[in-house]
């Protein structure tokens, strides 16, 4: 929605995606006296960034792209080498987006209750990506049920968590959802971020968050709805890189010394020496045996197995300790 119903602005957020590295550009498509009636009021997140009164229905007006729109952003994603997505409220403007060529359907939160347009939605035989803001547990199963009624199975399907408030909370994050989530349908979940800042989209990522989705404007302070719970382009990058560096930062879960530990490994602990000097055939004891740094002889774990041993030969003060 951040392009303000310009396609101009519309095709410079795709440059802006692009140049920061985003798999993929989503927008939204509606039409607007489709979706709400003419007396519906904005929501207090639109009214507030609104330039002037007006009802739902108008805002949604002025923020309605074409199809000649929609297509000449598929192009430029297709030129710039990133994925064209859109939103579709609607079977209309879903079929319209198959002719354009999407590669996978967005459901966005507030149509997870509308069982005849999800029907719709499992007829057509492209992967799906299910938002579940404002949502309880089983509101999600309900959803998921009639999506899972046509040709769309399981493996196909990607549910996002979502706090839907722009901005959102970090204290209504409740990220700890995107676990309850896949352990509830076995499926892959993502988290919708409307939240400021890049911390819980991190967090996100790192309970195993799939997809990422964050709002991206030219300019923050701009009027119009989403523009507040948005991130301008250069901390977009930023954010990317970030998320990106989540899953290589998580590793294989495996706990051994890393490559990059020998060296403090090496320095940092003990090995076993002689507190004095030692003659052979001297009994090891507490008296002149020490754990002192580098670890490059007998490990201080085998302290009972060198005490009450007898040297084998003569070891001066510091020297490592051998049996």
């Amino acid at each position: 929605m951040n392009h303000d119903g310009s396609i101009d602005t519309a095709m410079r957020l795709v440059e802006a995606a692009a140049t920061a590295g985003a798999n993929a550009v989503k927008f939204q498509s509606f039409m607007a006296d489709e979706l709400a009636v003419a007396t519906a009021m904005q929501a207090d997140y639109q009214r507030i960034r609104s330039p002037r009164k007006m009802t739902q229905s108008q805002m949604l007006e002025e923020l309605e792209l074409s199809r000649e729109d929609f297509v000449a952003l598929k192009n430029a994603c297709d030129g710039y080498g990133i994925e064209f997505m859109s939103t579709g409220f609607d079977s209309e403007t879903v079929r319209m987006l198959m002719e354009i060529g999407i590669k996978r359907i967005k459901v966005p939160s507030g149509e997870l209750t509308h069982h005849r347009f999800l029907e719709y939605v499992s007829r057509c035989g492209l992967p799906v990506i299910l938002s579940t803001g404002m949502s309880s547990l089983q509101e999600v199963r309900d959803g998921l049920d009639v999506l899972l009624s046509g040709s769309l199975t399981l493996e196909n399907v990607t549910i996002l968590h979502c706090t839907s408030a722009y901005p959102a909370p970090i204290e209504e994050a409740n990220l700890n959802a995107i676990t309850t989530l896949r352990q509830e349908f076995d499926t892959d979940v993502g988290y919708s971020d409307h939240t400021m800042g890049e911390v819980t989209a991190i967090a996100a990522t790192a309970l195993g968050a799939v997809v990422v989705e964050k709002h991206l404007t030219l300019n923050r302070n701009s009027a119009g709805p989403d523009h507040a719970a948005s991130m301008e382009p250069d901390e977009f990058s930023k954010f990317i890189r970030a998320l990106r560096s989540v899953p290589v930062a998580l590793g294989n879960g495996v706990k051994i010394a890393q490559p990059s530990e020998t060296d403090s490994l090496l320095n940092s602990r003990r090995s076993l020496v002689a507190a004095r000097r030692i003659l052979s055939g001297e009994i090891f004891d507490p008296e002149n045996v020490v754990a002192k740094r580098p670890s490059v002889g007998l490990s201080p774990t085998l302290w009972d197995k060198v005490i009450g041993t007898r040297a084998k030969r003569d070891f001066d003060k510091d020297e490592t300790i051998e049996i």
